[in-house]
């Protein structure tokens, strides 16, 4: 057979492969194989072969050739058959016994002297070396080593930025924590013309910096534009793109702009039904917001089109959760952490049921799972120190408290509960001051405006002030928090007692009323506004007043 009749079934197996017509790509590329012996062709077989999902003869096709431990190539794809094959241990071995340090550089001597055989190997491609690091850290984490499953991924998008999944699965299965997350960023090597894939990258990793700095991130992103024909007058832009934008929600989130955050991917569900992200983060949104109509919606559509996927048992969880059902909630949430064990709001749901239910030690054991699993995630152990918290552990709860910190020491929610947990220690004077301090620092690192999440906070950094008699303060950070919400107890006890230390009595006895009108039947309230009125009583019938 002439030469040009064999490169016609091979562009006969080429446009097999890309019409997803395996059997026959499998054919012709076995006649051609058998023709020419090229380890190209005996490669283009294999790759039909595993599209064709026979891995094992795939797998035996490489193995058998002579070339698989010289050329990358064969070496990749027999690994990927062993892969599909769930023989991690055997997959690792055809990988080569390369070492790899903490901060990702590897070391191999043995593939220097490799051949990468690539004949269609186009002007831009990932770095071989990028996919081999990639499937070891695959292998690695399905043996559950996610220590070594960690560097591997690291050496992988370090190798080639372009490997996202390598990125992804850092991200995702949150590996790193957030300044090791901006490290890996900074020493990743671009090219000049990706600089708007860097940018890109910065805004799928932890983002706790202020408002103005994301947001100019995301501003220069979605003036990236693309005027691929000069005539056209249309320029395309990211400024639409559904990742992108689902970044955006997910900063909203955080920030509880909740309502902002429910209204955007609601947007971007209807253009994009199935995206992942976006879908998690919308049912975190619908969660705060108590809307449960969308959770159950949203859980059943799920729970139709992906029954295996753990998400789908996630927002069924989510939905029980929210009408407080927390047996059921308990039950779909530990179902969705079975189906998919890197899914870390799984465990952190299923520790919340418990805790809703007083169950400390099974919320415990949930979020001590999820801490050595997702080391990078400093949720759990925050989780952790709550739980310690309300038990009135203060000690083990600042441990807690202090780790949460090292892990992701730009969370406000962090110092929050370290200015609770000061404020209930036993030094009277160093407490107070230390909490105020705490307090301070969490109002300091709110990315953005303060919004009626953060009333709390300024509430209890007014009752720091109360107690260390800095009364004016004290009035000063109650009016705000009043600002934020008018239909808080405590805030109008507090200020109610701070004018009432201070003998301001028909103040005290005005929000005393205030707080009564909430509340009818709140004891503090009572008492006080009837010692309040007595006092003012006595004062009026004081002569020398």
């Amino acid at each position: 057979m002439r030469e040009e009749e064999i490169e016609k079934l091979r562009g006969v197996v080429r446009d097999c492969l890309s019409k997803h017509l395996y059997s026959s790509a499998i054919f012709f590329a076995d006649k051609v194989a058998a023709f020419t012996s090229d380890p190209a062709d005996i490669y283009m077989q294999a790759q039909a072969l595993f599209l064709g999902h026979h891995y094992r003869r795939a797998f035996h096709l490489l193995n058998a050739s002579q070339i698989v431990l010289r050329d990358l190539r064969f070496r990749y794809l027999a690994a990927k058959c062993l892969e599909e094959l769930k023989e991690w241990d055997q997959c690792l071995l055809m990988l080569g016994d390369a070492k790899v340090d903490e901060h990702g550089n590897v070391n191999d001597t043995k593939d220097c002297n490799v051949m990468y055989l690539d004949k269609e190997g186009e002007d831009r491609e990932i770095n071989i070396s990028s996919a081999l690091c990639f499937l070891r850290g695959k292998a690695y984490e399905a043996l559950e080593n996610r220590a070594q499953a960690r560097l591997w991924y690291k050496a992988a998008i370090k190798a080639d930025p372009l490997c996202y999944e390598a990125l992804e699965c850092l991200i995702e299965n949150h590996m790193l924590t957030s300044e090791e997350e901006a490290t890996l960023l900074s020493s990743l090597q671009f090219a000049p013309e990706d600089g708007w894939l860097s940018s890109f990258y910065s805004c799928l990793i932890k983002k706790y910096d202020k408002e103005t700095v994301v947001e100019a991130k995301f501003t220069e992103l979605e003036k990236q534009s693309c005027n691929i024909n000069p005539s056209d007058p249309v320029i395309c832009t990211l400024k639409n793109n559904t990742d992108l934008l689902a970044c955006k929600a997910e900063y909203y989130h955080q920030c509880g702009e909740y309502q902002k955050c429910f209204e955007l991917t609601k947007i971007l569900l209807e253009k994009d039904p199935f995206h992942v992200k976006c879908t998690l983060v919308h049912l975190a949104a619908a969660m705060e917001l108590g809307n449960s109509n969308e959770l159950y919606l949203m859980a059943c559509n799920l729970v139709k089109d992906y029954p295996q996927k753990g998400l789908s048992w996630f927002a069924v969880g989510c939905y029980y959760y929210c009408i407080k059902k927390y047996d059921q909630s308990r039950r779909y949430f530990s179902k969705a952490a079975n189906l998919d064990g890197t899914f870390p709001p799984a465990l952190i749901g299923c520790g919340n049921a418990y805790a809703a239910q007083e169950e400390g030690d099974q919320a415990m054991l949930a979020y001590r799972t999820a801490a050595r699993l997702f080391p990078g995630c400093h949720l759990p152990t925050l989780y952790i120190g709550m739980e310690y918290m309300r038990t009135h552990s203060f000690k083990l709860a600042e441990q807690f408290f202090m780790q949460a910190k090292i892990i992701c020491p730009s969370d406000p929610h962090v110092y929050n509960e370290l200015g609770v947990v000061a404020y209930h220690m036993k030094e009277i004077i160093i407490r107070y001051n230390k909490a105020v301090w705490w307090f301070q620092k969490t109002l300091s690192l709110i990315p953005s405006s303060l919004s009626e999440m953060w009333e709390p906070t300024i509430v209890n950094l007014a009752h720091a002030y109360r107690k260390l008699k800095m009364y004016h303060e004290a009035i000063s950070h109650y009016e705000k928090a009043l600002t934020l919400s008018n239909r808080s107890l405590s805030t109008y006890a507090g200020l109610a007692y701070t004018y009432h230390l201070q003998d301001t009595f028909p103040v005290a006895i005005t929000y005393y009323h205030k707080a009564l009108q909430l509340k009818p039947d709140d004891q503090f309230c009572t008492e006080m506004l009837t010692m309040a009125l007595v006092d003012e009583a006595r004062r009026g019938l004081d002569p020398r007043n």
